[in-house]
């Protein structure tokens, strides 16, 4: 009873709070203090989304939040370098500058990669032709993958690439060294995504480093971008064509993810692996909840904020009912602290990662968000940013089916009881 009328005694306080301009400035977290802006986007409709009613998401709508999200950081990085390049001051050290709102995929991204350093491969060959679905705009996947190349390693590749654009060089073909440190022993990775802006948003930055810095003919791996829409069945590609299929922060938009598993299943060759990070349900549970209370006081009604995460105990069953073998999950809990709830929501809009339900409401009033952003204040403390926010991340690793593989024995083919065993107690002294 405490806690509720402390609620309403603070949803009443923030019905009294009007601000001077529709646009708001807040502070972002200790790591980036800079001020930022909160944008409304309202929702769009989609004449092109199947008309399957059970589809939770719009895909167009997603697809233009991430466009929007890579056009911002495009207009960054063309900022930044106009001021270096003003000032004098563009070195290869300062060349590629950190991007506010990519923290977090950042840090999924390479804790996923991370479990490629636990996979044993047959003869330690590795993945050498791997996909990516869905990359999210900063080459997290790919940087991770190359953080254990070691430039001195003297066991190399050569591989040969045609050079249409330079007429003045005197070789036709560029030679460019693949170094085979790779983590997970990745050659040559492809990119996917249907967003042509994220799949391609820091190219210019790219461009940049090639021109400042004097070894530009060294990779770990090579990579080719793919524009191509993950959800159109089939995909382009033949049967057994990659030893390993991974993505980082993508499935959670898939709205037919067991048809995925299946086409992804597929394009991957026999004890392929699929390796793939996913948020789960116990996602953002304050920001639902806030919103939920402020909105009920409000309006009297709930509607969607949040995209429905799938349930950590329904991933093994998803793999196995796809036909993969051997599936691994495990999950991760992280917690980040925000100034307030506003700039928790800027920051998820920034990442992409904004609402795209087909059951979320045209407009939210700013009463609903001032008075959810009192109530989770209230709720959700942080003693060192303001409020705290918290993501369930779950990771899963799984393979396609090879004769090779560990099989569980026929059933009744034990030759031991279990009550035959024999169990011997000791007391508390060993004896």
């Amino acid at each position: 009873m405490a806690c509720t009328a402390s609620i309403t005694r603070l949803l009443a306080v923030s019905k009294q709070v009007r601000p001077s301009h529709r646009t708001l400035f807040f502070h972002q977290p200790s790591w980036h203090r800079r001020s930022c802006r909160l944008r409304h986007f309202s929702k769009e409709t989609n004449s092109n989304d199947a008309d399957d009613e059970t589809a939770p998401f719009h895909a167009q709508t997603k697809r233009r939040q991430r466009q929007r999200s890579a056009i911002n950081v495009k207009s960054y990085y063309r900022n930044y370098l106009q001021t270096r390049c003003n000032d004098n001051t563009f070195t290869s050290t300062n060349a590629s500058p950190n991007i506010p709102y990519d923290y977090f995929h950042a840090e999924v991204a390479h804790r996923l990669v991370d479990r490629l350093d636990d996979i044993l491969t047959p003869d330690n060959k590795g993945f050498p032709l791997a996909l990516e679905i869905g990359s999210n705009g900063g080459d997290f996947v790919y940087h991770s993958i190359c953080r254990g190349y070691d430039n001195d390693n003297d066991d190399d590749l050569e591989l040969l690439h045609d050079d249409d654009d330079d007429d003045d060089t005197e070789d036709e073909n560029e030679a460019v060294t693949v170094g085979s440190s790779s983590r997970g022993g990745v050659r040559k990775l492809v990119q996917m995504d249907a967003c042509e802006d994220m799949l391609h948003r820091d190219e210019i930055m790219k461009q940049t480093m090639t021109a400042v810095t004097s070894n530009t003919n060294t990779t770990a791996c090579e990579t080719y971008k793919l524009v191509a829409d993950y959800e159109t069945y089939p995909w382009s590609f033949p049967d057994g064509t990659f030893d390993l299929v991974i993505s980082s922060m993508a499935f959670h938009w898939v709205n037919d993810l067991p048809k995925l598993l299946m086409e992804i299943k597929r394009v991957l060759k026999p004890d392929g692996c699929l390796l793939f990070a996913l948020p789960g349900g116990n996602t953002l549970p304050e920001l639902r909840s806030s919103l939920v209370l402020a909105e009920l006081e409000r309006t009297g009604g709930v509607s969607t904020h949040l995209g429905p995460y799938i349930d950590v105990s329904n991933v093994g069953s998803l793999l196995t009912g796809t036909g993969f073998k051997l599936p691994t999950i495990d999950v991760d809990e992280i917690s980040i602290g925000y100034p307030n709830m506003m700039v928790l929501m800027e920051h998820l809009n920034r990442m992409g990662e904004g609402n795209a339900c087909k059951a979320r409401k045209e407009r939210v009033g700013l009463g609903t968000f001032l008075g959810a952003a009192a109530v989770y204040r209230e709720l959700y403390p942080d003693e060192e940013e303001g409020i705290v926010a918290s993501a369930q991340v779950i990771y899963g690793i799984a393979w396609k089916e090879h004769q090779n593989q560990p099989k569980p024995l026929e059933r009744g083919s034990a030759d031991v009881k279990i009550t035959d065993i024999a169990v011997t107690q000791t007391n508390s002294s060993g004896d």
